[in-house]
């Protein structure tokens, strides 16, 4: 198995209403310190991908896409038809993190 697959197999872990940061999608995958390996693999996903790429998140909690921009409102709108709310910009990571 490559290292994108087995980041995919994460991903794809990550239950409805969590979300997991880019840095523990690579922990898991057995790629630490590898999260902007991660970040670039979820780029590469094609747009009609079934995998819950809008679940991760960066580190502080927030989407890494620019804010307004139409990435970023459909990931935001991804999340909240889960559940996740949203605070100033930031999803909290106490209620909404994926505890693996």
């Amino acid at each position: 198995m490559n290292n994108k697959q087995k980041i995919w197999q994460v991903v794809h872990q990550i239950p409805r209403g969590r979300v997991a940061s880019y840095g523990q999608v690579a922990k898991l995958a057995g790629l630490p310190g590898y999260a902007r390996y991660v970040g670039y693999t979820m780029k590469l996903l094609p747009p009609d991908t079934k995998l819950p790429w809008f679940r991760v998140v960066n580190s502080q909690g927030c989407i890494s896409f620019k804010p307004g921009t139409s990435q970023y409102l459909l990931q935001k709108s991804l999340l909240e038809n889960e559940g996740v709310a949203f605070v100033n910009g930031k999803i909290s990571r106490n209620d909404y993190s994926w505890k693996n």
